[in-house]
This record gives C-alpha cells, sequence and structure tokens, in this order.
C-alpha cells in the first residue's frame, strides 16, 4: 500500500516522557511498498499515521531496509543511531493528513525545508495549536516548566544556559541548510521554510514557516507563513507582506517572477510577473488604484484584488494628489547577480 512519508529521527522528551521534538536528517517521501513492509516487521507498524519509539537495537535491520530500497542517506543515518543513546522515533505517514503528533508535525516541516515538498502542497491543518512553546538554548530544546531549573543547574556547574528564543517553532538551519543561500541571520528563517537555491536572506529579512521563495531571490523584507515568492524576486528592506488568510480572507498572497517590493513597501493580494511596488507604498487587496493607459491619461478606478497575478504592473503614490496610480512597468526587476553567484 502506497504510503506519503516516512523518517527516521531523534526526539527530545519532557521529564513526563512527552516528545516536545524530533529531527529527520533523511526523510523519504513516497516510500516503496518494499520499503514499508520492511520497517513493518522491524517496528511493528500496523496502519494509518504513527510515530513508534525504536531502540538502537533495532537500528541495524532498519539500516538495511533503507540501503535495499536505495535509500543510502537514511541508511546511514540508521547505522549511525544503532550506536546512539537518543531517544528514537520511526514516523510513518500512510496519508497526507493534519499532524496527529508532535513528531508527525516536525517530520512535514522538515519535509519543506529539505524542499521535498512545497508550501501550500501538504496539510499542515491544526500544526499551530499542536505545538507548544519551547526554549530553543545552546543546550537544545528544552521544555519550558524545566527552564529555569535547567539555569540553576548550568550556573551552579559553571556553565550559562543561552536561551535564543522561546518559540513553537526552531530557526531551520539547526535541522537543514539547504544548498546554495545565504542567511545573514539564521534566527530569521523558521523551520519550515522553503529557501530556494540562489536565495540571499539579509539580516533584516525573515521567512516563516509554509512560506518561502521558488528561485534566486533576496529577501530584505518579511515573508510571512502560506507566501511564496518568485524566481528573481526582491523583498526591499523593511519591505512586509500580509499573511496568507489574514483577517480570516480566502486570498492566498504571492508574488510572480522578476517582481519588486520596494523597501518599506507592502503587499496584500497577489502580484503578478514583473511587477514592482515603489518604496513606501502600501497595497492592500481593497485599495482604490486609478489605472493609467500608455499616455498617462486616467482611464478607471479598481481595487488592488482586481490586479492580482497581472504582470507588468508599476504602482506608485502620485506625490501631490496621494492617489495611488497602476501604470504599465517598463522596467522588470533584475536581481544583483554579484551577491547570489556564490551562494
Amino acid at each position: 500500500m502506497a504510503s506519503f512519508a516516512l523518517a527516521l529521527g531523534t526526539a527530545t522528551k519532557n521529564k513526563d516522557e512527552k516528545i516536545i521534538e524530533a529531527f529527520f536528517p533523511a526523510p523519504v517521501m513516497n516510500p516503496s511498498d518494499e520499503l514499508v513492509a520492511s520497517l513493518t516487521t522491524i517496528a511493528t507498524y500496523t496502519e494509518s499515521n504513527n510515530t513508534i519509539e525504536v531502540h538502537a537495537s533495532q537500528c541495524d535491520a532498519i539500516a538495511i531496509a533503507f540501503i535495499s530500497a536505495d535509500q543510502q542517506t537514511a541508511g546511514q543515518f540508521a547505522i549511525k543511531a544503532a550506536a546512539s543513546s537518543q531517544p528514537l522515533v520511526l514516523v510513518i505517514l500512510a496519508k497526507d493528513e493534519k499532524p496527529r503528533s508532535i513528531a508527525e508535525g516536525f517530520l512535514k516541516l522538515q519535509l519543506i525545508s529539505q524542499r521535498l515538498a512545497k508550501p501550500h502542497c501538504i496539510i499542515l491543518d491544526g500544526l499551530f495549536s499542536l505545538l507548544h512553546n519551547i526554549a530553543w538554548t545552546n543546550k537544545g530544546p528544552i521544555d519550558l516548566p524545566e527552564l529555569a531549573a535547567r539555569q540553576i543547574d548550568a550556573r551552579l556547574a559553571g556553565e550559562t544556559l543561552t536561551v535564543y528564543c522561546v518559540d513553537k517553532f526552531p530557526k531551520m538551519v539547526d535541522y537543514i541548510v539547504p544548498a546554495g543561500v545565504r542567511i545573514a541571520d539564521t534566527s530569521r528563517v523558521r523551520l519550515g521554510a522553503y529557501v530556494s537555491e540562489g536565495t540571499t536572506v539579509m539580516h533584516e529579512g525573515f521567512i516563516n514557516f509554509n512560506a518561502g521563495t521558488q528561485g534566486a531571490s533576496m529577501v530584505e523584507g518579511r515573508i510571512p507563513s502560506g507566501v511564496m515568492i518568485g524566481n528573481g524576486s526582491d523583498i526591499g528592506g523593511g519591505a512586509s507582506i500580509m499573511g496568507t488568510l489574514s483577517g480570516g480572507g480566502q486570498l492566498v498572497i504571492s508574488i510572480g517572477e522578476n517582481s519588486l517590493l520596494g523597501a518599506n513597501a507592502g503587499l496584500g493580494f497577489p502580484l503578478g510577473d514583473r511587477c514592482t511596488i515603489e518604496a513606501g507604498l502600501y497595497v492592500t487587496a481593497g485599495t482604490k488604484v486609478t489605472m493609467l493607459d500608455a499616455s498617462g491619461t486616467e482611464v478607471g478606478i479598481v481595487k488592488a484584488r482586481d490586479l492580482a497575478d497581472k504582470p507588468d504592473l508599476l504602482f506608485r503614490r502620485h506625490s501631490v494628489t496621494g492617489n495611488i496610480q497602476c501604470l504599465t512597468n517598463k522596467l522588470a526587476t533584475k536581481l544583483n547577480t554579484e551577491l547570489h553567484v556564490h551562494n
């Protein structure tokens, strides 16, 4: 029976032996029936989506199953896991359904960050309520009720327990560093971000989970959950994009290819290819926009949502009247290749 995904990984538990996070370095998408059958025998998997705790003594057999299925990276991890004292879990997802356990949620986030699945292409419903806040520290993830005691123990041992953040989601690079990217401040890219090869994320850039880039892009602004940026597009410094479904709407926000969201600009509707929103201009879906023809004559007023996904548009604010205008964009955005060629 065909399965959606599976992976062997390490798990972190709290003092009550409950899993609070999981690390999957080599997940397998669409595993073969033979691989699933082999793992079923080893790990007593029955059916449906399951998180199975496994012992290190089972890892040699799991490694053989992976290698026999030509999943060499997963097999090598299983070989190393056989010598580990860390808790180990095998997650098998028979179907792409809303995650029911923390381990399932972390596996799905890692599928996205490892570029095995794109945002909006796998089900993450309920993930935010499933996960809970964790202290992400230099000693690994720590459940918040245990943090104070751990900090005291560290001080008494002459050490400092550094808390990088308190959040449901850790930073992506603690789990995977995708090939060919540059991230100036790694804390600003969450696990579950999809960062395509050639992308540069500068210090004030931010990419949330279930969001990202579909090619070489410059990110100096904020990409919230659910938003995807097309190849060659530039999110200017301080620029902001409304999150998908912000305010309860049904508009999936995205930016097409070779477009520019200017510094400190904002976007609240799907922007097409080769479009520009000038610096400092925030255009929401309901913003009324004056349309100009090739001669600069006003030809009508529309809401920005009516221009969703249309290409070759320039949005600007008239410096005297304050009206937001839209006209043909004669200059397509081109990224500075010097900034991306060595990613």
